[in-house]
């Protein structure tokens, strides 16, 4: 057991900080052959690059280690390239595929009655995105070099800031898991990533647990949470397949009627109020 030990806590940090690139690299280039990002939740990006963000600040107060600080960055590196490939062959937002690719879209029509203020993350033109990370980058910069300074608070800042962006992270699996019960299908989300994402956190939980340098309990919570949305993600996967997403029909609001059409006409009006047929001229 101690050369296992041993033997993990070198392999395990290498497989932490080369997993966002092993992870994700498959399904941007998957995105960019078939030239959309149809049933690949663009939560996902969001959810990382919030998470990685807050770690990287987190890391100048808990010190944790190193490994887990180079993992935010690479992850930082691949979600950027990740969202500009998915933002890039983004779907139409009329077709079936176009509200796989959209996060939560529909939602208000199912069991997750939700409604982003200001179509948060669901903009059409890629723009606002970058500017909402930028943002988020600058503000807490700010905050950093105003908060540092104070012995007393920047404990509670830095302690703040583990918890929002570990707990942010533990939700990964979840909106990809909601857009799969929608379309009561998978199709868009590579299984390689799932399977990636399932060695990944065998290998952070015995590491977590086993390893002797300092690895705080707020990571190992938000862990354990997260392995467990991925296990249930793999049964979503097992139950669903990977086959074209269900279209539901469109009803009509009223049973047993013919929908309201508007009367249009299809000509001119002569003087005594008559309709001029559609292909005559009029000169």
């Amino acid at each position: 057991m101690p050369f296992l030990q041993a033997l993990t806590g070198y392999i395990a940090p290498v497989f932490l900080i080369a997993s966002p690139i092993i992870s994700y690299a498959d399904q941007a280039l998957s995105m960019s052959r078939k030239r959309s990002s149809s049933g690949f939740s663009l939560d996902i990006p969001l959810i990382m690059l919030v998470a990685c963000v807050f770690r990287v600040f987190y890391w100048f107060g808990a010190k944790y280690d190193n490994a887990l600080l180079i993992q935010a960055f690479t992850n930082i590196f691949m979600q950027v390239i990740l969202l500009k490939v998915a933002l890039d062959h983004r779907p139409l937002p009329a077709s079936r595929g176009g509200e796989a690719g959209t996060p939560f879209a529909g939602a208000q029509d199912g069991l997750w009655s939700i409604r982003r203020p200001y179509n948060f993350w669901q903009w059409r033109s890629p723009k606002p995105y970058w500017q909402f990370l930028l943002y988020m980058f600058i503000t807490l910069t700010v905050l950093e070099l105003i908060v540092a300074p104070m012995d007393s608070l920047y404990p509670t800042y830095w302690g703040f800031l583990g918890m929002v962006g570990l707990s942010v992270e533990a939700t990964l699996p979840i909106p990809q898991m909601l857009a799969n019960y929608r379309s009561k299908s998978c199709k868009g989300f590579r299984v390689s990533l799932l399977v990636s994402w399932l060695l990944g956190d065998a290998m952070k939980m015995y590491w977590f647990f086993t390893s002797t340098t300092e690895i705080p309990w707020s990571f190992k919570l938000c862990g354990m949470f997260q392995a467990a949305c991925d296990c249930c993600l793999g049964i979503q996967y097992l139950i669903y397949g990977d086959h074209e997403p269900e279209v539901i029909a469109q009803q009509w609001p009223y049973a047993g009627t013919k929908p309201h059409l508007p009367r249009v006409n299809s000509g001119k009006s002569t003087p005594t109020g008559r309709m001029t047929p559609m292909s005559e001229k009029m000169y």
